[in-house]
């Protein structure tokens, strides 16, 4: 069973960083995503909540959510700048971000 887990979070993995390389707004939707994990992980760590894992014996301490906290706001920053501030490129990468600068102007 923890091989076909195993597998799944593999697969699960790499189509979010396919998605994640393809489209800006999917980029723009992670920079979100990790902003608030980031801060809900930071604020375990200040006010010094043990958060136990439903259905398990397993408690993660404060000290485990400053630890994820870390790599959460590191994944922000790059989704932030990836997603709102770098320019897209002419690759297929920024699928459709060339429609940004189209004019609506039909002669043109």
């Amino acid at each position: 069973m923890l091989y076909v887990l195993l597998a799944a979070a593999v697969v699960w993995g790499l189509a979010t960083i396919y998605l994640a390389y393809r489209f800006r707004e999917f980029r723009k939707f992670l920079a979100g995503a990790f902003f608030v994990s980031w801060g809900i992980q930071l604020y375990l760590y200040l006010a010094n909540v043990s958060v136990p894992l439903l259905g398990t014996d397993l408690v993660f301490t404060p000290e485990i959510s400053a630890a994820r906290s870390i790599p959460h706001f590191i994944f922000f920053l790059l989704c932030l700048y990836f997603g709102f501030f770098s320019k897209p490129k002419g690759s297929s990468s920024s699928a459709g971000a060339d429609r940004d600068n189209v004019s609506a102007d039909p002669g043109r």
